[in-house]
Formats: C-alpha cells, structure tokens, sequence
C-alpha cells in the first residue's frame, strides 16, 4: 500500500474523543491495510490537556511539522476552540499546511479553526449542533449545513459532533482504502452502522424530547416495534389507556412533536435505514414500515428529504 501521513492537530482545552475516535479508525486501517504514518502536533511541546483532564504529548510541535507533504490534515475541536481560533500562530500554520496537504479535516468545532484559516470559505460546512448557527453568524463566507453527520466540499471535510469524526475517518479510509476495509473497521469498532455522510446528527428518538410519563415513554418504544400497525392517535390513545383528546395533548406537550409527526418521523427513519443497509425491494420496505404504497413512501420522501427511496438508496446504500 501507498504511505499515506495523517497529522493530527490538537490544543489545550480539545476534546478527547475528537483525537482519539478517528485517530483510532486510522490505526485500525494501518493493521488492516499498512501505510498510514500516524502523527499529532500541537502550538507547544510537552503534555496538552484535552478539556475531561487528560494529557496528550504530542508527537511534535507545528514549527517541528514544517516541511513535507501531509496526506491528511486532521484539525480537532473541543471547548479551547475559541482560545485556539484566537491563537493566531496556530490558525496561521494551519493555513500554511492546508496548501500542502492532499485533504483537510476538522472533527466537530474544529471547523472554526479552518473557518479562522479562511479554509471554509465559499465551502459547504457541518459542526456540532449546537454550534451550527454560531458558525454561520460569525464566519457568513461559509453555507453551514446543520443536518448531516459529515461534509465534503472540494477536499476539504468537516464532520457534526464528537463520535460524527469516526464517521468522517472511515469516509476518509473508504476513499484510501475501499468499502471493505472500512467495513471492516466499522464492524472491529463496533459501530452500529457505518453511517453515510448525508444522514441527519440526531435519530428520531434522540430529536424528540423524552416523555416524563412512563406511559408515553412506553408507546414511543411500541411505535418502533410496531411500524405496519394502526398508529393512529385513536389507537395509540387506547393503548396508552387515555382518551384521544388528553393523549395528543400530551404527547405534543412532552415530546415537541404530534403524534402523527412523529410516527411518520420513525417511519422515514425506519425505511432509510433499510435502503441503506438492505436490498429489499421498496414495495416491501413501504409495507413494513407502514405506508401501505410505493407511492405513499414516495411522497413522504420527497417531502421530507427531498428524494425519492431509490435516489435516496442510489446515494447512500
């Protein structure tokens, strides 16, 4: 295999996982397909604390990184990031090895460091969702996306929150590498799915508040075992033992959500992930997942993501 040099850039206050997730998809792609030279620099030398305590000693600092081509520049986030964005001879250097790096990435809130460098201008771009509408506020040059779990623009990728970096690192060791050996990672990681750039930061679950009531909470978990079924608000009323007018006010009042949006809600959810994972016939999917038509799915897709199932399998499958 070529040698391929992935630096690592990291400063006081980042984040542990932000290093350590895609650093760790890396090094399992070295004993799967040898040639990744790993690295980790920072703006000093000796131990730097990422924000949970831990020290990092980083292999070098940015002045010994001079020189050289880099494969793949990897800029972290965490808390510090406003420190480090201010840090002008850290942005500087960055900057500086973006012109000689093959690709550039930034995990999380590492994307204001590259938007600092001026490296996300005129580019699409992702970071933590909570730190979306930040981003586009103070950097307006870059079109902020703030669904998706990566982003590639033109060489340069950014990827959401935290554990979104491992995603964008085995994008990054499927374009090196293949699908299978990034599969394979996926599957010694035990990630649950390895998740295509496109897809949304939060599941349906996770978007909607959490019930305080046991009851609620226990028809959310029956809706997803339940998908082909009446899903109807009479009939979920029933289930929960309240009548209909009390049942959707709170579901609404607990969840942020109608009942009917979000049984549709899982329902898109439930069928993009078996496009993405299964080759089901569509027809069955619809079935399935409750939609009763191909064309009922159909337009459900097209309302809420814009595509059709088979232009949404076409991509992310």
């Amino acid at each position: 295999m070529d040698s391929h040099r992935v630096v690592f850039v990291i400063f006081p206050g980042f984040q542990i996982l932000d290093l350590t997730g895609p650093h760790e998809v890396f090094a399992q792609a070295e004993r799967l397909a040898p040639g990744y030279e790993l690295e980790t620099v920072a703006g000093t030398a000796g131990p730097v604390r990422a924000s949970g305590g831990l020290g990092i000693t980083p292999g070098a600092t940015i002045e010994e990184c001079a020189g050289g081509r880099i494969d793949t520049l990897v800029v972290v986030g965490g808390p510090g990031r406003t420190q480090a964005s201010a840090d002008r001879r850290l942005i500087d250097w960055i900057g500086a090895a973006a012109t000689r790096s093959g690709r550039v990435a930034a995990v999380c809130s590492g994307a204001f460091l590259l938007a600092e460098a001026g490296l996300l201008d005129g580019r699409r771009a992702v970071t933590h969702w909570g730190s979306c509408a930040e981003l586009a506020r103070r950097y307006p040059a870059v079109t902020v996306e703030p669904d998706p779990i990566f982003v590639h623009d033109d060489g340069v990728w950014t990827s959401a929150g935290v554990t979104a970096g491992m995603d964008l690192a085995l994008a990054l060791v499927e374009q090196d590498r293949g699908a299978e050996t990034s599969r394979a990672i996926a599957r010694r990681l035990v990630m649950f799915v390895q998740r295509p750039g496109g897809q949304s930061q939060f599941s349906t679950q996770l978007a909607a508040q959490r019930p305080l009531r046991t009851p609620l909470r226990q028809i959310q978990v029956w809706i997803a075992d339940h998908l082909a079924e009446d899903l109807s608000v009479p009939a979920l009323a029933t289930r929960a033992g309240m009548s209909e007018r009390h049942f959707a006010r709170m579901f609404t009042a607990q969840t942020g959500q109608t009942p009917a949006a979000y049984v549709e809600s899982v329902r898109v959810e439930a069928a993009r992930r078996l496009l993405e994972s299964t080759d089901a016939p569509v027809g069955a999917i619809a079935r399935g997942c409750g939609f009763g038509t191909v064309e009922t799915l159909h337009r459900r897709f097209k309302r809420t993501l814009g595509v059709t199932p088979g232009q949404y399998r076409h991509h992310f499958a």
